[in-house]
């Protein structure tokens, strides 16, 4: 699955970039209007640089982050930073490197992208938790055991027992029970 970045940032960004150029020029005759213009122009920048970052996609074998292949197997610890849009995941793979995931995307593409990365690391801590256990699956390590078998309550006397079998005996010898060919 392909997961390129929002164009709303880069529209953002170019937004911003218009507004440092209006403020730039109010900034001539005074020179308070710098500040504007110098956080318009910053902001603008990383937002147009956030919408310029290459998409993320996620295989059955390996996670593309643009030109970067990243193996599943690879992939220890996915640790959430507390931001979903933009997205940003420290991802701890086994070499012991930390790499910072951003991904600019709306909402919900970023929710679908954090479950997906969840869902097929499955050797790794998700937020310190192990795999199975984050999405509360159980691990099959112990065999399941036969159900014991359900104790048996006598219901009859010996005696009774013994007269229902012999009755059941007469059944499936004669194929009744009444005693009208005894006559």
């Amino acid at each position: 699955m392909r997961y390129p970045p929002s164009k709303k940032y880069q529209y953002a960004g170019v937004a911003a970039l218009v507004m440092a150029l209006f403020c730039a020029c109010f900034a001539i005759n005074w020179p308070m209007a710098w500040i504007p213009t110098g956080l318009f122009l910053a902001t603008g920048s990383l937002m147009i640089l956030l919408g310029l970052m290459p998409p993320i996609e996620v295989h059955e074998t390996h996670l593309a982050i643009g030109k970067r292949v990243i193996a599943w197997e690879e992939i220890r610890r996915l640790d959430g930073t507390g931001f979903v849009s933009p997205l940003l995941l420290n991802i701890t793979l086994s070499t012991g490197r930390r790499i910072l995931l951003v991904y600019p995307g709306g909402l919900d593409s970023s929710n679908v992208l954090l479950r997906h990365l969840r869902r097929m690391s499955k050797g790794a801590l998700i937020d310190g938790v192990p795999y199975h256990q984050f999405w509360g699956e159980t691990p099959s390590l112990v065999p399941e055991r036969a159900a014991p078998n359900p104790p048996r309550y006598q219901i009859l006397l010996p005696e009774d027992e013994a007269d229902v079998e012999r009755l059941y005996q007469r059944l499936k010898t004669v194929g009744r029970l009444d005693r009208s060919d005894e006559k």
